[in-house]
């Protein structure tokens, strides 16, 4: 079996990984260079399955078994780190209902108020009344990660071709096209490509924010790196490629006013040259089109954590040719299905 993957993100090379471990003879093509698109740029990409929509809970859940293993068995390393995430809520929220969802899809989860959220995160504003914690969620490196992951396709015996641009049919049993914001140049997905902001702090005098921040209420994602800098995302646009400023000052603003302490801290830079694709319902496209065609791609900002399980499961529907039941949420049909009722 001869199997062709069109980009070298995370996906691309762990899914290749998977395939040539298994003796399947796997060419890689990317345009530019391994972790050039959304699976590269600064800081670190968080690893969580809290507050994740439904139906990638159980991808969350085995993505969780295999980040602890992937700096073995990849024998790189991935800056993963088990710092737990909180997704905290200004607004009465039914969060039993939350918890009780990613309980049942065995991922640990609990409501933390007053002083035991205070004691997680001590410079949390007074008007944050509650959260969802998940302790077992984290970070990780995603340049190192996708890098680890190509360097161990390489070994396993695939080819990757950097700087290649191709077009499709490729001489190949089956095709991947995992080009995320590229895909729709090869394959007719019902995607767009956005342009997330990325902001960095100037390096904190102590640290201000001690684990992964999401926000129910505001479109905000808080992280501490290593290097004391602070990384400030959630949502926030810009404009093909170019930072927009205010969206910046919006995002540093909703920042400030759920950890005061960073109105302290200056703004040491911000980008926005890593286009991202998206899908209308903000659920991934992970399908096959015509029995040959695979498509992996409509992450919409937040696949990275369960890329690990994802390629796993690819891999096995590629080889096999049948569809593992985690991925059946991620169809194209549901989109068809829609537009005729």
């Amino acid at each position: 079996m001869r199997v062709g993957i069109v980009g070298a993100g995370v996906v691309g090379c762990a899914t290749a990984w998977h395939l040539a471990r298994r003796g399947i003879d796997v060419v890689v093509y990317e345009r530019a260079r391994i972790a050039s698109g959304a699976s590269g740029g600064p800081g670190k990409r968080g690893v969580r399955a809290n507050a994740r929509h439904p139906a990638e809970l159980d991808l969350a859940r085995r993505a969780h078994e295999l980040w602890p293993t992937l700096r073995e068995v990849l024998d790189a390393p991935t800056g993963f780190e088990r710092i737990g995430h909180l997704q905290l809520f200004e607004e009465d929220a039914d969060l039993g209902a939350i918890v009780a969802r990613q309980r049942d899809a065995g991922i640990e989860s609990e409501v933390v108020r007053g002083s035991s959220l205070r004691e997680l995160e001590p410079d949390v504003h007074e008007r944050v009344i509650a959260a969802v914690y998940c302790p077992i969620d984290g970070v990780a490196d995603h340049t190192a990660t996708t890098l680890a992951f190509a360097h161990a396709a390489r070994r396993a015996g695939a080819e990757i071709h950097q700087e290649s641009t191709v077009a499709l049919p490729l001489d190949a049993d089956a095709v991947l096209v995992a080009a995320n914001a590229g895909a729709r140049d090869l394959v007719d997905v019902p995607t767009g490509n956005v342009w997330p902001q990325v902001v960095l702090t100037a390096p904190t005098e102590r640290p201000v924010v001690r684990h992964l921040i999401g926000h129910a209420n505001r479109p905000l994602a808080i992280k501490s790196l290593p290097d004391a800098r602070v990384m400030i995302t959630g949502g926030r646009l810009g404009r093909g490629g170019v930072v927009d400023e205010e969206e910046v000052e919006a995002n540093v603003a909703d920042a400030i006013a759920v950890f005061p302490p960073l109105e302290a801290v200056a703004v040491e830079s911000a980008v926005a040259d890593r286009a991202e694709s998206v899908t209308r319902d903000m659920l991934p496209v992970v399908d096959c089109i015509d029995g040959v065609t695979f498509v992996a791609t409509g992450w919409s900002g937040h696949g990275w954590a369960i890329a690990p399980a994802v390629a796993e499961s690819l891999a096995a529907w590629m080889e096999s040719g049948n569809r593992p039941q985690v991925l059946q949420p991620f169809c194209l049909d549901r989109f068809r299905k829609r537009d005729i009722s």
